[in-house]
Order: structure tokens, then sequence, then C-alpha cells
């Protein structure tokens, strides 16, 4: 199974992360099968960027998004429930 998580970098003390595509099985900081942003939380909450359409594409073929980029996701205001979307009733 394909999840959407946090890659940590960075150094002891200032962390910084990459939000990624990963096997479920891989280690935190392993294998990735694509970036999707990155995110640091030591500058403050406005300091991500996110790849909208990909992580669209990663969510709507059922990849599982962390708790942690779930909070990103909706931040960002992306829909973070995975599977396909539906369009609306009056489209």
């Amino acid at each position: 199974m394909v999840v959407l998580r946090l890659k940590r970098m960075g150094r002891r003390h200032r962390p910084f992360y990459r939000v990624n595509a990963m096997d479920k099985r891989a280690p935190r900081d392993g294998r990735v099968i694509e970036e999707l942003g990155w995110f640091d939380p030591v500058k403050g909450d406005d300091q991500y960027s996110l790849k909208n359409d990909r992580i669209e594409y990663w969510l709507s073929v059922g990849a599982q998004p962390s708790d942690t980029v779930r909070t990103l996701l909706k931040r960002a205001g992306i829909d973070p429930t995975p599977g396909k979307k539906k369009a609306a009733a009056g489209s």
C-alpha cells in the first residue's frame, strides 16, 4: 500500500521534512516513490510547498495520508480523503 508521509531531513534540532509517496513497508527515511513537496516547521505555519496535482493523483488511486500530512493537506485546501472524487451533483 502507498502512503503519503513525511521524510525527515535537516540537522539536529533543525528539522525539515519532505512530503513523499512511499511504500508502507519502507522506513521513515527510506526509499521514495515520488517527492510531493516540503514542510519547514521551524520557519512557521506558511512554510510549505506542495504539488497539488500529484497529491490529488495519489489520493485518487488510494494512497493513505499520515495524520500530519492530512493536516498539511487541509491547511493547503486539498481534500485528504483517499479514493476517487465524485463530481458535484449540479455539474
